[in-house]
């Protein structure tokens, strides 16, 4: 099978979250005859892969290719100019739900595996695949959970490669080391409802939360460092009101998300927020989650294994980024793993015709090939 059928074969299973469609299990056949020992971690609904491969070196290194099969609904059908689910190729560009976010990296790094040991290579490491269906969801029952098996277990990840698009325009032209933790809160303000004619007799929750909602909305919350924009605060949706025109609502609902840097700490910024609340006097209830803290991968041999490689095949040094949204990247670097993201295309992810050209996949193939051969270089350097 080729890395275009193979990104198609995946593109055609339907795997909404939290369902696999059967993409492990393909992936899984195809890395059998590689070596690679397979242990289905089901949790919950969701199905997790975790695939291992010995190179033969007493306390070898570690290095994971992690990702998932999951992808998000498709939506309107009509505004597709194809069906999602059936891989279609227009002028060299391939489309299809998953197409970038994130089927063509997993296709990738599974055939980077496989011409790596037709080229008769034996990396100096093991390797590792961890794929779940349960990214684009809850994220509780992946690649959370299987990490917490390898802690239990005591098995040390040293190198981590997610295949999460990270590319602004083209393939290598950035990467991830970092991410922003990420913050959230569903927020209820009581009130008393009433008539509009007569507040005296009512309290309005919107008036109430508006002051406070716009003190946060202002708030400097830190300056960022140098690898890491500002904490940001957002909000995300507010809801209020009857319906009717002369009625105070008796209750307001904010829904409002901080991306945080490391300069920051989840609860500090949770209790920053409640004493807003309470300083304006609001009756709430706020329901908290917490989604991931931030983590951070400074220079070190994965990132110049990965630079190395995007200027072999690219001819181009990528910029080292950390913005963006979360990842399960943040699961797998309180292991004590370096982790990077490295993968396709982002600008179509989560859209309508999402899509990756067919060149720029062969690409991201060869830069993982490359990347492996420099870990193994590094590694076996003296010194």
């Amino acid at each position: 099978m080729s890395l275009l059928e193979l990104l198609c074969e995946l593109i055609s299973r339907r795997s909404l979250t939290p369902t696999d469609a059967g993409c492990s299990q393909l992936i899984a056949d195809i890395l059998s005859p590689l070596g690679f020992e397979h242990e289905w971690l089901y949790h919950n609904g969701v199905t997790n892969l975790w695939s291992l491969r010995r190179c033969g070196r007493d306390n070898a290194p570690l290095l994971v290719f992690a990702g998932h099969t999951d992808v998000v609904p498709p939506g309107d059908l009509d505004c597709w100019n194809s069906d999602p689910f059936t891989p279609t190729i227009v002028e060299d560009v391939l489309y299809g739900r998953g197409a970038a976010d994130m089927k063509s990296g997993l296709a990738a790094m599974v055939m980077a595996v496989q011409r790596l040991q037709a080229a008769a290579e034996n990396p100096a490491f093991d390797m590792a695949f961890l794929l779940t269906s349960d990214e684009e969801g809850p994220c509780r029952d992946g690649t959370r959970y299987v990490a917490q098996v390898l802690r239990e277990r005591g098995i040390a990840t040293d190198y981590v490669i997610v295949g999460e698009a990270t590319a602004d325009e083209r393939v290598g032209d950035r990467y991830i080391v970092g991410r922003r933790g990420s913050l959230g809160c569903n927020l209820s303000v009581q009130g008393i409802q009433g008539h509009v004619a007569y507040p005296h007799k009512a309290r309005n929750p919107i008036h109430q939360a508006l002051p406070a909602l716009a003190e946060l909305a202002a708030a400097h919350w830190d300056d960022g460092n140098a690898d890491f924009p500002p904490t940001s605060f957002q909000i995300a949706n507010f809801h209020s009101g009857t319906g009717a025109t002369n009625v105070i609502p008796g209750e307001a609902k904010v829904v409002f998300n901080f991306r945080y840097a490391p300069c920051s700490e989840a609860t500090a910024l949770q209790q920053a927020v409640t004493d807003c609340l309470d300083r304006h006097g609001l009756e709430y209830e706020a329901d908290w989650w917490h989604t991931g803290e931030p983590y951070h991968t400074p220079p070190g041999l994965l990132t110049a294994a990965v630079e190395s490689a995007i200027e072999q095949v690219r001819g181009r040094t990528p910029l080292a980024f950390t913005g963006g949204g979360t990842s399960d990247g943040r699961f797998l670097a309180p292991l004590g793993a370096q982790v990077v993201e490295l993968g396709p295309v982002s600008a179509s992810i989560h859209k309508y015709n999402e899509h990756i050209r067919v060149d720029e996949l062969d690409q991201l193939c060869n830069i993982y090939i490359a990347v492996l051969r420099e870990v193994s270089a590094r590694l076996n350097a003296p010194g």
